[in-house]
């Protein structure tokens, strides 16, 4: 029988998954309103921000802050050398476009962000159930006089065995 905790999230998961079903929905009559060329700056974001957070992420040791920076600045540096490869080839800059593009990497941000979270919940969780159910009275200590290692020892048998 759930208890009152699993129900609690439970609830919580619909309130999610109902969020999400609304945003895309309402993303099916703003896609109609929105230039296919913002849409395709929007998604460049995305994949240029999804490589800038994989680096930041190594370069930083998993710092959450500085993968969303990776994010937006991976964005920022494509969107910025396309639209001056528009503005050389064309004549025009687009602040709108460049928007879009940085848009997609600040999303791409926000997502990891919140799904490290989420596995960073579920690890603390985890750990402390382990913790609950280790018992603890049972730990042996190595002793510290010990100047030699007997390897009886680290297999943690007693040394009484080999006098046998």
């Amino acid at each position: 029988m759930p208890n009152a905790s699993d129900r609690i999230l439970s609830l919580r998961g619909m309130k999610n998954i109902l969020i999400i079903i609304l945003f895309t929905l309402s993303l099916q009559s703003a896609h109609s309103q929105i230039e296919q060329d913002k849409v395709l700056h929007f998604l460049g974001g995305n994949l240029y921000g999804l490589v800038g957070a994989g680096v930041a992420n190594e370069i930083s040791d998993g710092d959450r802050t500085w993968t969303f920076i990776g994010a937006v600045g991976g964005s920022l540096l494509i969107g910025l050398a396309k639209e001056s490869i528009d503005q050389k080839q064309y004549g025009g800059w687009s602040n709108e476009d460049l928007l879009a593009t940085v848009l997609g990497g600040a999303t791409v941000g926000v997502t990891i962000d919140i799904f490290k979270k989420k596995k960073q919940r579920k690890r603390e969780q985890l750990y402390k159930d382990a913790i609950k159910s280790a018992d603890l009275r049972f730990q042996k200590k190595f002793p510290i006089e010990t100047k030699e290692i007997n390897s009886l020892l680290v297999l943690g048998m007693s040394s009484s065995v080999l006098e046998k």
